[in-house]
């Protein structure tokens, strides 16, 4: 009878359908998005640089206002970082002219 005024918020069964709950935490979050943004720097920038933006990203709690972990900002940064490198080497790879 949930929806006559009677909530199924009562009910332990139906406590994480709202998703508020469940789900890594934030700073989990921003410490695999440090991990993939320092190991973007050796291997696969490409993909583990806008990995640790996504992470950080929602580590912060998707918004830019308000308080801002330091780790979730640090994953940002590196990770825009990390991206930005591995685009300018592949496009100087692609080119021939080597990566200096």
């Amino acid at each position: 009878m949930a929806g006559f005024g009677h909530g199924t918020r009562r009910h332990p069964r139906s406590r994480g359908r709202t998703w508020s709950g469940t789900g890594p935490d934030r700073a989990s979050l921003g410490i695999i998005g440090v991990i993939c943004a320092v190991a973007g720097f050796f291997v696969l920038g490409i993909i583990l640089g806008p990995v640790a933006i996504v992470c950080g990203w929602l580590a912060m709690g998707r918004t830019w206002s308000g308080a801002r972990p330091v780790t979730a900002l640090v994953a940002i940064v590196l990770g825009a970082i990390d991206t930005l490198l591995a685009l300018i080497w592949l496009t100087n790879a692609t080119a021939g002219n080597g990566f200096l």
